[in-house]
């Protein structure tokens, strides 16, 4: 199905599926079953109520909705010509009042949206540990719907399984992929591998959208299940961190119907490059730019060619709000837009990654990228996460460190855990002499962002605390012998 090409706006698409199909299936979670046409009455008669209440030009979602009904509400609030403030149910309320307290109320009565009108202010990590708010308007995510239609084939517009929160970008625009396309989708109140399991083996949701430690415990749970492959699955798309191409094989075994997509991009650019997953692409490889993104290397070092990756498409975000600028935000040139990636275009025109700006470590005179060093060591077959830091040295400036989490398992595969010394050897394979830690730390509280990624920020308080036996709410490190 496609919806009018001449419309740019999120919802539009709504109305004419509930005209065309209005008996299909629109939004299926646990609690709730809502077809098209009734997923379009509800939206409507949230847009009305706003407006007949004049309410301000941004409205925060309804935290305390399941998923399912906190989707219709932001419909509702975008329908109504609103912008609609998404926020994440697990602030805490501190940061919870801080944030919403800095939304306008005075009344509004604005106009029929148009394809520049915001709709979406989402949240992203900041450096001060503040939520830091973006804006978006409509044509910048019906765009990307378009590019992803384009790119990833017909499968892209059918029922799309979404195992994840709308607080995070990433879950959020699969949610209303599935709704501009006609295809619908399902999503969870609260992740679980088995659940998402037993969905994609009914062959309702035949597209899958994952971040990579989602796609491990599927693995997981699938092996001790002894599952069967389940066939119905057609194309799963990765993003949000980087994809453990290792696992590839497994994954495959799994899906053996299922087109394999990774995507790169960032809350403030949405799509930037794409590929069909490899399990021997470098690791730094994120694929070729989509149709409409240009790309331009700005500043490139001498060494490696890699310098600050600028993006411009019509897929960009408006800006921060409330002036929400820190050392991580965005840089603006004009049109084009840099999120502080560091990279180059290799010899076939694909983009390789190679880190962020701001994680960068200068040790011995040398610029070293931790996500290289992680990517090394999580191919070991022994560890399922690791968070290279620099720490203060007299003699190198920065000493590089890694800290890491186990793969789960038996007493067994415990005794099968490399010591630091084998570390070492298994890095020395792969990596020159400087960037090889020095030392390896062990966390059993391993630390993620709300959006699923490591927390880096979190684990470095860690190395903060290792040799101090006072308790702290950084996590508890280990000295890995």
């Amino acid at each position: 199905m496609s919806p009018d090409p001449t419309v740019d706006l999120v919802h539009a698409p709504i109305a004419q599926w509930a005209q065309s199909h209005g008996s299909a299936s629109a939004i299926r979670s646990g609690t709730t079953s809502l077809s098209f046409a009734q997923l379009q009455q509800h939206l409507t008669q949230r847009a009305q109520t706003l407006q007949a209440a004049q309410a301000p030009d941004s409205v925060a979602v309804n935290l305390g909705l399941p998923v399912a009904q906190r989707l219709v509400d932001f419909l509702g609030i975008i329908a109504s010509g609103r912008c609609a403030v998404v926020g994440d149910p697990d602030w805490p309320p501190a940061v919870r009042n801080a944030v919403f307290a800095a939304l306008p109320t005075q009344a509004a009565n604005p106009p029929a949206a148009q394809p520049t009108t915001p709709f979406y202010v989402g949240y992203t990590s900041g450096s001060t540990g503040t939520p830091k708010g973006y804006r978006r308007h409509h044509q910048s995510w019906t765009e990307s719907f378009k590019a992803c239609v384009d790119a990833f084939g017909p499968d892209a517009a059918r029922c799309v399984l979404v195992p994840g929160r709308d607080s995070q970008s990433l879950f959020l625009f699969g949610m209303l992929l599935g709704l501009w396309t006609g295809g619908g989708v399902e999503v969870q109140e609260q992740f679980s591998a088995t659940a998402a399991l037993d969905t994609l083996r009914s062959g309702r949701t035949p597209c899958l959208v994952a971040v990579p430690s989602q796609l491990l415990m599927l693995l997981e749970v699938a092996r001790h299940q002894q599952a069967r492959p389940i066939e119905a699955v057609r194309l799963i798309l990765i993003s949000g961190a980087r994809w453990m191409r290792q696992r590839t094989a497994e994954l495959r075994a799994l899906f053996p119907c299922a087109r394999i997509i990774e995507f790169y991009g960032a809350s403030e650019t949405s799509f930037i490059a794409w590929m069909d997953t490899e399990e021997d692409a470098p690791a730094a490889v994120v694929g070729k730019p989509f149709s409409n993104v240009a790309l331009q290397i700005r500043e490139p070092q001498v060494e490696d060619g890699a310098g600050l990756i600028y993006v411009q498409s019509p897929m960009l975000f408006m800006d921060y709000v409330g002036g929400a600028e820190d050392a991580t935000a965005a840089l603006r040139d004009g049109d084009w837009l840099c999120v502080r990636d560091l990279g180059y275009l290799d010899a076939q025109g694909r983009l390789c990654v190679v880190g962020r700006q701001n994680r960068m470590v200068v040790t011995l005179g040398k610029n070293l990228f931790p996500e290289e060093v992680e990517s090394v060591l999580e191919r070991h077959p022994e560890i399922a996460s690791a968070s290279v830091h620099g720490v203060p040295d007299a003699l190198r400036g920065l000493q590089v460190v890694a800290i890491l989490r186990w793969v789960e398992g038996t007493e067994a595969r415990s005794s099968k855990r490399p010591d630091a010394l084998a570390l070492k050897a298994w890095c020395r394979q792969h990596l020159e002499g400087f960037k090889i830690p020095r030392k390896f730390f062990t966390c059993a509280d391993w630390r993620f962002t709300t959006s699923g990624k490591t927390d880096h920020r979190a684990l470095a308080r860690g190395l903060l605390q290792a040799d101090q036996p006072t308790p702290s709410e950084a996590p508890c490190l280990s000295t890995l012998p």
